[in-house]
């Protein structure tokens, strides 16, 4: 069943559009992208008097303090910035620009559907390294950084899913993401789970993710395939084929498709290795170990 379009009350569209425009000029211009962002968030969290009694040194409890200062994405850190082979350079604005998408999230309009799906489609242009035309973004996605994440046209991503970019990932056109899927494009070493591998994780044409489904780093999901709902694709999904379970195994050629796709035979291949993106960190990184653990094989010493 096709969907019908929805359109707001005259008043509340021509609200919409100069707030959306306005924020858009500001993230394109030359202003302090820190700056732009701490006051969007005043304005939408309806603080704007608070702040500036405290701009004014005004007295503040502590709690209203951290209230305020949270507004302004240089006084936060996000799980990402730990990561060492991070481009500093790239994330000091995705950082800013994610900090804005995930605190709008927190706000009475994130629920508006029409405003929200079109603020955080304009975001998308500044956060993300492309994104393409009459792209739908619901609530509650997450990312890593957000700049290692290239979106094609018409692509529909639904709420609570998780975009991993600490890899590369690439989301073809029309591509149908539902809730609460996760995609990874990084993966951890089974014995150290300090090491961490990179990987380029694709997702091509007129692919449709299911709900709570997950793809490993790496994976390829083909043109037109489909994983099913709670599966986990470790390997290649061929073009046109229906991968389901835990592990996902291709279990059948969408009809009417077959003689274009790959037979099943030919399927559940792990190809992960061709995609994996090599990382060079710093001489001078300072390095920790969060886990202080010894798990050094007995076999290997």
């Amino acid at each position: 069943m096709t969907k019908r379009h929805v359109s707001l009350p005259p008043l509340a569209e021509e609200g919409l559009r100069a707030f959306i425009d306005e924020v858009d000029e500001r993230l394109s211009g030359d202003e302090d992208t820190c700056d732009v962002v701490t006051d969007v968030l005043v304005d939408l969290h309806g603080d704007r008097d608070a702040y500036e009694r405290w701009q004014d040194g005004a007295d503040i409890s502590p709690a209203e303090r951290v209230r305020l200062q949270g507004y302004d994405p240089c006084n936060t850190t996000l799980e990402s910035e730990y990561y060492a082979e991070k481009d500093e350079e790239r994330f000091k604005r995705s950082k800013h620009l994610q900090w804005l998408w995930r605190q709008f999230d927190a706000t009475p309009m994130a629920d508006n559907v029409e405003f929200a799906l079109r603020f955080r489609r304009m975001l998308a242009d500044h956060l993300f390294d492309s994104c393409g035309e009459g792209c739908r973004f619901f609530k509650g996605i997450t990312f890593t950084y957000g700049h290692n994440i290239e979106v094609g046209d018409n692509v529909v991503v639904h709420d609570d899913v998780h975009l991993d970019d600490r890899g590369k990932l690439t989301i073809g056109d029309r591509v149908s993401i539902s809730d609460d899927t996760h995609v990874y494009s990084h993966d951890h070493d089974a014995v150290d789970q300090t090491h961490v591998d990179n990987y380029h994780t694709i997702i091509e044409d007129d692919v449709r993710l299911t709900y709570d489904s997950m793809v490993r780093a790496g994976v390829k999901v083909g043109e037109n395939a489909i994983l099913a709902a709670k599966s986990i694709a470790g390997k290649d999904i061929p073009a046109h084929h229906i991968a389901a379970g835990t592990p996902a195994k291709s279990l059948t050629v969408k009809d009417g498709w077959e003689s274009v796709a790959e037979p099943i035979e030919g399927a559940n291949v792990d190809r992960r290795a061709e995609r994996q993106l090599s990382v060079t960190l710093p001489d001078n990184l300072e390095q920790f170990d969060e886990f202080q653990r010894d798990l050094s094989p007995p076999d290997r010493q």
